[in-house]
């Protein structure tokens, strides 16, 4: 065990490199007792603990090092890169993020390594909360300064994709396999075009799978009846309330969204949609509020999502009463907080 505070430093900075995390923490904790808020030791405990998914832990320990140097352009891009990168698809903790941003960038504009690294967080922030246009142009400043950065690049591609664009995408994720061939996102959505344009994706799955196995473990599959089945049984599992307002609604099963309905703005990989008015919004005298609605499930999104049958079968459940819930009308945000995004 180190006796200083700065081998515990130096031994916490490398375990954090090695990626120890835990160890990281031990050796910045054992910093802290030598000289209490120490602001080296608090930056890695904060880094190791969000990378060990501990957030709220992290978030203390990065604000506590924050209120010591507030301007801080490090300090202030590895907190939101914390909270925009680690949890990955927390909202609210993006919109944090993205103010650690704004605070930054007062501070960057004459540090290319750290503009190019608020960008592409800001890019990645952008891509999680659907603005792709945003995002694309986030990254196109990145990849202004540095033509060969590999994040930026595979966002980029992902942005493309996420919008319809799969020409352009399918070019992007090439470049990818080409420059960075150990890199398994790339693999993988060549997968998903080569699916869409109804060719065989396993080759490219399969590569991706021996490049990350834990990342991208192979789907579940069910039959067309058996997913009906499960789908029966979400249906029965709803709330009293809710049941009687399906009387108008058709719930289907689809493998895959249609490039006309992603042109109108849904996701290639989205679980399922709602198609009609809610029951909130409807007025007697506009006939087309009393036609019947549809709930789509998209099975092929659905079976990827999971990582067994059984968290298949509650994800099921989950999507068709997150769909329910459009048809009484409650927006994503609400939907959000029942934890039903």
């Amino acid at each position: 065990m180190p006796s200083t505070v700065d081998q515990a430093l130096e031994m916490a900075e490398q375990a954090l490199e090695d990626g120890e995390f835990e160890d990281t923490v031990t050796l910045a904790d054992k910093a802290l007792e030598l000289s209490p808020n120490d602001p080296d030791a608090l930056h890695l405990k904060g880094l190791a603990l969000g990378s060990l998914g501990e957030f709220e832990a992290a978030d203390e320990a990065l604000a506590a090092v924050l209120a010591q140097e507030p301007h801080n352009v490090t300090l202030l891009l590895d907190a939101a890169d914390v909270k925009i990168r680690e949890p990955g698809d927390d909202r609210e903790r993006i919109e944090e993020g993205l103010e650690l941003l704004k605070r930054a960038e007062r501070h960057a504009k004459n540090d290319e390594a750290a503009a190019i690294q608020l960008e592409l967080l800001r890019g990645i922030a952008m891509n999680q909360l659907g603005e792709f246009e945003a995002a694309l142009d986030s990254f196109a400043r990145v990849l202004h300064l540095d033509p060969e950065h590999g994040e930026a690049l595979l966002e980029r591609a992902v942005g493309l994709f996420e919008q319809g664009q799969f020409q352009e995408a399918k070019k992007g994720f090439e470049k990818l396999n080409k420059e960075f061939p150990e890199e398994p996102w790339s693999f993988h959505y060549l997968g998903l075009l080569a699916e869409r344009r109804g060719e065989d994706p396993e080759p490219w799955f399969k590569r991706a799978r021996a490049l990350d196995p834990d990342e991208f473990p192979p789907p579940t599959h069910l039959s067309t009846a058996e997913f009906d089945a499960a789908v029966a049984d979400a249906i029965a599992a709803l709330p009293d309330h809710a049941r009687p307002h399906l009387g108008n609604a058709v719930i289907s099963v689809e493998p895959l969204p249609t490039d006309e309905e992603i042109k109108e703005g849904l996701s290639p990989t989205i679980l399922g949609v709602f198609a009609g008015t809610p029951i909130d919004e409807r007025l007697d005298m506009h006939a087309e509020h009393q036609q019947t609605v549809r709930i789509t499930l998209f099975q092929k999104n659905l079976e990827r999502f999971a990582r067994s049958r059984e968290e298949l079968l509650e994800e099921i459940r989950i999507t068709v009463l997150h769909e329910v819930g459009h048809l009484l009308g409650l927006d994503e945000d609400e939907l959000y907080e029942r934890g039903l995004d």
